[in-house]
């Protein structure tokens, strides 16, 4: 495995790196809302022990209590360095977080999906200070739930809820004047590459250089004055005296360029950070995929992203590469990452591995305007928090109507669903979207189709014409291809879930379980036959592993194989 220049082990924002960072995961002191009064929280005085960024339902927590507690608290001491600005960054905590120091609110941030930063410089003494953390995280249906559960048992296909912290807590240190932004876009039209910087204190005397290269190799070095808060530059890579050959990034050829920008203040680098990005182009186009210009056929899994001893959080970095890995081993092409953003180093695994990702927006699960508020605001995050990655090619807004229940007819969801594709597009525009993944389409670039007939001869019966495909042959208006008011406009068609069949007698999934390993390759083999059959642009497989109660895995939840992946990539390839 080929890693980028900017490379760290454990580093949790891999196209944003500073050598100067200290990983806060590991033993916290924790406490649940009615075990400590508010002075003592703040203050660090917590009864128990708890190993962030395992939540406390989880094994690898320490604690494993799935009961639901709304209020949990944290504690730790932390430290600054003399002469540098101190940051506390968190890549995902659930859902209400305020941040305490040395007992003084530091700030708050509300969402489960989305990373956050707070400056804590000064609130800390000189030996450092205790950080405390507060997380409030309600069983509403108006944030983003993803696949919690918000009932006391888990049941159908959503899973134990995932409170408070969740995703990686880490510290780094910076100058007065740093780098903080960095937005890449590749061109493939000119082959150039556009970055858009901003510093914390822009300046006549603030510069930003950067520098780009391949393999080792110096390909273009640009520089730009930092004197407004966001600059861009656009750095052409074949002109001029430049003799380098476009490398194309592909799920063939993962081909990444490295970055570095340094940050000057009267001619002294004050920051450095290290990224990379990838020359590709995923289009849309005269009804068919395209991947630098070329068709291009997804062969898709529905990846939850659940790990049997920690929930939502891969158990460590490696779980996130060995998913894809086998992934591919079964021929695989790509993931849809279903009702969850995946911590940011699987879409770096997916970068320099050469494997695509869907990203799709947790669901809400009630519509009103406190649910608009909240998930505009935290899918405005989440896409700019992803948008760097060559890998990830296709947003997923809303999944099979949940949270917008009625918006085969009802006005409000769907300028709510068409709102949110011209919000993502007015900061994305390389990348299609999709509108509501499964059925009562709005405005959307691919038309997707659920559907977990378990027989492939009657699966291509039902769609065998483009017309079935496109005008539904369900007489439910809740699950006809388009909501009223849209139709077809010679989009891409994908079946984005087929499958699910069940592989066990007691769990849950679709269909009559198979009773081995040979009757489930039957039926995998004619489902995805069928599909192939079908003149569309590719097709999404239920699912990755079993979750839970969820037994519809090729893999069980310890990534363990059912059947051969090697009879698996066979039908696959």
């Amino acid at each position: 495995m080929k890693h980028v220049k900017c490379y760290i082990h454990e580093y949790p924002r891999p196209q944003f790196v500073r050598s100067d960072w200290q990983n806060l995961n590991g033993e916290w002191d924790f406490a649940f809302g009615n075990e400590v009064t508010e002075n003592d929280a703040v203050s660090g005085n917590l009864p128990r022990k708890i190993n962030v960024p395992f939540t406390y339902e989880t094994k690898l927590s320490g604690i494993e209590d799935t009961a639901q507690y709304h209020i949990v608290w944290y504690s730790r001491r932390i430290t600054g360095k003399q002469g540098k600005r101190t940051i506390i960054n968190f890549e995902g905590a659930d859902y209400d977080t305020e941040v305490y120091v040395n007992s003084e609110l530091v700030g708050k941030h509300r969402g489960a999906y989305s990373r956050f930063s707070f400056d804590v410089t000064d609130y800390l003494n000189d030996d450092g200070g205790i950080l405390s953390v507060k997380c409030i995280d309600l069983d509403l249906s108006v944030q983003m739930r993803g696949k919690q559960r918000w009932e006391s048992s888990s049941y159908g296909c959503w899973y134990v809820q995932t409170t408070g912290i969740w995703k990686s807590v880490w510290l780094e240190y910076v100058d007065d004047t740093h780098l903080t932004k960095l937005k890449i876009t590749p061109n493939l039209a000119d082959s150039s590459v556009a970055f858009e910087i901003g510093v914390s204190e822009p300046a006549y005397d603030v510069d930003v250089c950067i520098e780009v290269s391949i393999n080792g190799s110096a390909v273009q070095t640009a520089s730009i004055s930092a004197r407004d808060i966001d600059n861009s530059v656009s750095v052409r890579l074949d002109s001029g005296n430049v003799t380098h050959r476009i490398e194309l990034w592909s799920i063939w050829n993962p081909a990444l360029y490295d970055v570095e920008i340094t940050v000057r203040k009267n001619g002294s680098t004050v920051d450095k950070v290290g990224s990379y990005f990838g020359f590709r182009e995923y289009t849309v186009k005269n009804g068919k995929i395209l991947l630098n210009g070329e068709p291009f056929y997804s062969k898709l899994l529905l990846d939850q992203g659940y790990w049997s001893k920690s929930g939502m959080t891969p158990p460590d970095e490696a779980a996130l590469s060995e998913d894809i890995r086998l992934a591919k081993e079964m021929g695989f092409n790509g993931v849809r990452k279903h009702q969850k953003n995946e911590d940011e180093r699987f879409f770096y695994y997916a970068d320099i591995m050469g494997f695509v990702a869907w990203c799709e927006m947790p669901s809400n699960y009630w519509f009103n305007d406190e649910a608009v508020k909240n998930i505009s605001a935290e899918w405005t995050d989440i896409v700019i928090q992803n948008y760097n990655h060559p890998s990830l090619v296709t947003w997923v807004l809303f999944n099979e109507s949940w949270g917008v229940g009625s918006i085969s007819s009802n006005s409000k969801q769907q300028n709510f669903a068409v709102s949110l594709y011209y919000m993502t597009k007015s900061i994305d525009t390389m990348r299609p979207i999709i509108s509501n993944d499964g059925w009562v389409h709005t405005k959307s670039d691919i038309l997707t189709i659920h559907h977990y007939e378990q027989r492939g001869d009657r699966l291509l019966c039902l769609y065998d014409s483009r017309t079935k495909l496109t005008e539904g042959y369900s007489k439910n208006p809740q699950k006809l291809p388009f909501a009223d008011g849209f139709s077809y406009e010679g989009q891409p068609v994908i079946f984005t879930e087929i499958g699910g069949t069940r592989y066990s007698q007691s769990g849950w999934g679709y269909g009559d379980s198979v009773q081995n390993g040979d009757e489930f390759l039957v039926r995998f083999s004619s489902l995805i036959k069928a599909v192939e059959a079908i003149d569309i642009s590719g097709y999404c497989y239920t699912q990755l592993t079993d979750v839970e109660q969820e037994t519809n895995g090729l893999l069980t939840a310890e990534r363990k194989v059912k059947v051969s992946i090697d009879e698996i990539k066979k039908i696959v390839m």
